[in-house]
Formats: structure tokens, C-alpha cells, sequence
């Protein structure tokens, strides 16, 4: 499809919306609203690829409380006719049907392909793709298996979270700490290397965006552009997609 004249395609992810605590998580949650805000005066479609928060689980009839001011903002664009697409990450791989139903967003669980303005791009949260990560391979198995599932939402609400979030604050993110990743060069960068060995050998791309790293990237693969988000940890980083080129940008608010 082609891109209306002046409008934009936007990419944002990784908000672990909850963690290190409720003041710093509130910080970012707004952050985030005036994000949306911007993003909503000129955006054709909006793309959360991932962790949106930093652990969501959705039982049949109850969600977890709070971030009620990113689901406004998001069910405002999407009120507004801008697609929303929204995909799960590693850590809110648990998301059902409330966010459609409620919010009119589309959810994704896998990697999309998109092609706009004749640009071919590969869409995804990231995790467990490429080599290497095995341990994490194995659990995401177990928490996308049904039986497990089912068999976790037999615990009352109020202990499910208090575990989940025992869990999810043991993460490297808990503490608060500023990541000190680098880039570790095309060899030891996995999602480089799933790019060149899996996706490439088989179809072309323009662009490849993911997240999950947690370190904005940009790198040249051949003729293809690979973009990491980064995070709303430490970078307030997100890419815009203008018609004509891919960018990364960093996110400051009017306060």
C-alpha cells in the first residue's frame, strides 16, 4: 500500500511499563502518552512491537490494574482511524483479546512482513529468534503452551501477579540500572544473524525493525536496513517511516 502524502508510519517498543516501581514507571507511562500525542497528528498506522509492559496476563474475565493512561492514549489513535498494531514480547506474551476488543488494536504474536511505498519491511518483537538464547527458548515453549496457561489461570489473581512480578522484577531492568550493552559487531549480534542466515537467503527486505535488545541500532546488512528500537528504559528511542526513509529518532516531551 502506499503512504498518504504527509503521513507517517511509526515503531516504538520496549516499555516494561511497571518496573523498576510505580514512580518511575508512571514517569515513562506519561512520557509515553505525550509520545502518542505527537505521533497522532501525522501517523498513518502505529507499530508497539513488544514489552509494552513489563508483565501482562490476562485472565478470562481480569487484566492487571493501572497503565490506564496508555491504554487511553492508545484506544485515542485507534478511535482517531489510526491502525494500531500491538505485538506481545517475552514479556507480555500472555495478551489475549482484551486490547482488540477494548482498545480496537490488532495484536501480533509472530513476526509481519509489510510492504509500503514499495519498500518490503520484516516486523517483530525479536525474541528467540537466531542463534544462541536456548534456556530462553525452552521457557518461551512453556508459556506459550495452552496446558500451562490453563493451568495458570486456575491461581487467584491477586497471587498469579504477585508471583509474575516477583519474576519480572528479578530481570536485569528491575533494578533501574542503565544498561551498559554495546554493540558486539554482525558475528555476535543474534538478531543480525538471523537476518543474514534464515530471512535474507530466502526474500529480499528494505528494512528489518525489531526490539528486545534494548540498545538502538542501526546497521546496513547488504542492500537491507536493520533498525533496533531500543528502549523507554534509558533512550526514549522509536523510528519513523516517512514515505521515502527509515529513521531513528529519540522521543523529548514538551515538559
Amino acid at each position: 500500500m502506499n503512504i498518504a502524502q504527509g503521513k507517517k508510519i511509526y515503531f516504538i517498543s520496549d516499555l516494561h511499563l511497571g518496573t523498576p516501581n510505580a514512580v518511575a514507571s508512571r514517569e515513562r507511562e506519561e512520557k509515553f502518552v505525550q509520545w502518542m500525542k505527537m505521533a497522532i497528528e501525522d501517523a498513518a498506522e502505529i507499530f508497539i512491537v513488544g514489552d509494552l509492559f513489563d508483565f501482562w496476563h490476562e485472565y478470562k474475565t481480569v487484566v492487571p490494574k493501572g497503565f490506564i493512561r496508555a491504554q487511553a492514549a492508545i484506544a485515542d489513535a485507534a478511535d482517531k482511524g489510526i491502525k494500531v498494531s500491538l505485538f506481545t514480547g517475552n514479556h507480555d506474551m500472555w495478551q489475549k483479546n482484551y486490547f482488540a476488543e477494548e482498545l480496537g488494536v490488532e495484536i501480533f504474536h509472530e513476526p509481519v512482513e509489510r510492504i509500503w511505498n514499495e519498500k518490503k519491511f520484516f516486523v517483530g518483537h525479536g525474541d528467540g529468534l537466531g542463534p544462541g538464547d536456548h534456556g530462553y527458548k525452552f521457557i518461551k515453549k512453556v508459556f506459550r503452551n495452552p496446558l500451562c496457561q490453563f493451568l495458570f489461570r486456575w491461581l487467584h489473581p491477586d497471587i498469579g501477579m504477585k508471583i509474575a512480578n516477583y519474576f519480572s522484577y528479578k530481570s536485569r531492568f528491575a533494578n533501574g540500572a542503565i544498561p551498559t550493552e554495546t554493540f558486539l559487531g554482525e558475528d555476535r549480534e543474534w538478531l543480525i544473524q538471523y537476518i543474514k542466515s534464515e530471512v535474507l537467503p530466502k526474500q529480499q527486505f528494505d528494512y528489518f525493525i525489531f526490539g528486545h535488545r534494548h540498545l538502538p541500532i542501526e546497521q546496513q546488512i547488504g542492500s537491507s536496513l536493520y533498525i533496533n528500537l531500543g528502549d523507554w528504559i534509558s533512550y526514549f528511542s522509536y523510528a519513523v517511516f516517512d514515505g521515502t526513509k527509515l529513521e531513528l529518532k529519540y522521543f523529548k516531551d514538551s515538559h
